[in-house]
């Protein structure tokens, strides 16, 4: 099953929940502003980045500047428990199953969410 994290108000967001809608991928969305991710969410995302928390954390979002926190100095859980505290600090839309993590939203690499049969049949139909 595939994990949409979200905020409503966020441009990326709609599209990604939009782009699954479309192509009829089941999903479970999960908006961060009213049900922020546990510790547990936070480090199974973790586990599937390339960067650690360069990869998830905002340094552009206001939150982020104005708490004017460096997070190089910070430990992990330290890290974490800021997260949960203030989820606007996650880069959004953050998508993810078992196997996949996209953060941000991407029309070519979300494309890895759908079923290898679907994208098998998909790239037939352009080829011809």
């Amino acid at each position: 099953m595939i994990d949409l994290y979200l905020s409503p108000s966020c441009t990326s967001c709609r599209k990604a929940r939009a782009w699954l809608q479309s192509h009829k991928v089941p999903f479970v969305e999960h908006n961060i502003l009213t049900q922020p991710m546990t510790v547990d969410d936070l480090r199974q995302i973790l586990t599937k980045t390339e960067n650690g928390t360069e990869d998830i954390i905002s340094t552009r979002s206001k939150v982020f500047q104005k708490l004017a926190v460096d997070v190089d100095n910070l430990t992990i859980n330290e890290l974490l428990d800021l997260v949960t505290e203030f989820p606007n600090l996650l880069r959004r839309p953050i998508i993810t199953d078992t196997k996949h993590l996209q953060i941000g939203f991407n029309e070519d690499e979300i494309r890895a969410f759908l079923p290898r049969e679907y994208r098998r049949v998909e790239m037939l139909s352009t080829m011809e």
